[in-house]
């Protein structure tokens, strides 16, 4: 049993970067110490917690089953005191911090250039990094301290923060914000054979597809809106990038499904003919989420800020495309 009372809280803070860092090295950079100080401080933790915390990996570490369970905490409670002890005051005029978004090609693009706009005019030292996103789950990379922010469409997410809400439960650890809502189209090339007759389901079903999966699935929604009904495709490719898709199905037979606000940054709208889905598809939120430990920092809340800024201008218009004219367009099946 851990004697709590007897703990070096100090070790924790070791921990938290060796977490974070999966290196040795690194960690012990991150924190001004020597490597031998920061495996000696592991030594001690092991000791005390009665587990390895970490084992030897190629270059690095990687973390055991309870270290994982343990991290979480530790990294909350580190942030909790750190926000009381020292808060960090912010001026995005003056900052020159690195903020970490996750977000699919077809977010970024709508984003990302309004976003650069207001850094150019009102925080010239601040950088913003983009990862891809490869999940509809990104619960790790937030709790992990991996990204500032995830956006992107989080159905299952959002379904557990409303139970957790419903339930009267603790508050889930992620925090969210709506930025826009989007719809789903069909895309094929411009001179495609099913240009210039109605886009049926069984047209639909009986073409080759590209499906754009963010984890590599290859099962989507559009999927299980077609399993709905007792219908599938044929799934040709998976790519992971709706850049990608698009190109693909410029210049082929196949078809893909693209977030119709996305069609004007492709390079390629002149190329593509859009239609409706022959079957109903919900339309898609688009979520900003974030772990609550950084409801109270000034730099994140400067963030989600410039990213609602971000969406009204990129949508204020409206950026969404006109569909380009299949003839005689079929009512979509409910």
């Amino acid at each position: 049993m851990v004697k709590f009372k007897n703990l070096d809280l100090n070790l924790l803070r070791i921990f938290d970067a060796v977490m974070a860092e999966r290196n040795l090295t690194r960690a012990a950079s991150r924190l001004s110490m020597t490597q031998p100080a920061v495996s000696n401080a592991l030594r001690r933790l092991r000791e005390a917690l009665g587990d390895d915390l970490v084992v030897r990996s190629g270059y690095g570490v990687q973390p055991t089953p309870q270290a994982q369970i343990l991290w979480p905490a530790v990294r909350a409670a580190l942030s909790q005191l750190q926000g009381a002890l020292a808060p960090e005051p912010f001026d995005a005029r003056e900052a020159s911090s690195t903020f970490v978004l996750a977000m699919a090609d077809a977010t970024a693009a709508a984003l990302v250039p309004p976003l650069i706009r207001q850094l150019d005019a009102n925080a010239p030292g601040i950088s913003i990094r983009v990862i891809p996103l490869t999940t509809r789950d990104p619960r790790i990379l937030l709790e992990s301290g991996e990204a500032d922010l995830a956006i992107g469409y989080f159905p299952s997410v959002l379904a557990g923060i409303a139970q957790r809400g419903m339930q009267d439960a603790e508050p889930d650890v992620l925090a969210h914000q709506r930025l826009y809502d989007g719809r789903y189209v069909c895309a094929m090339r411009h001179d495609h054979p099913l240009v210039g007759a109605p886009l049926t389901l069984e047209a639909y079903c009986n073409a080759h597809h590209v499906l754009v999966s963010l984890s590599g699935k290859p099962f989507g929604f559009v999927d299980e809106a077609l399993a709905g009904l007792n219908r599938r495709r044929r799934i040709v490719l998976t790519v992971n990038q709706f850049f990608t898709a698009g190109l693909v199905v410029s210049s082929t037979n196949l078809l893909t499904v693209l977030p119709r606000h996305f069609l004007a940054s492709t390079g390629i709208a002149d190329r593509l003919a859009t239609t409706e889905l022959p079957f109903a598809i919900d339309e898609v939120h688009v979520e900003m989420l974030w772990h609550r430990l950084r409801d109270d920092q000034a730099g994140c809340a400067w963030l989600r800020q410039a990213v609602v800024d971000a969406a009204e201008e990129a949508f204020r218009h409206g950026q969404e495309s006109p569909l380009l004219p299949i003839d005689h367009q079929e009512t979509p099946v409910s």
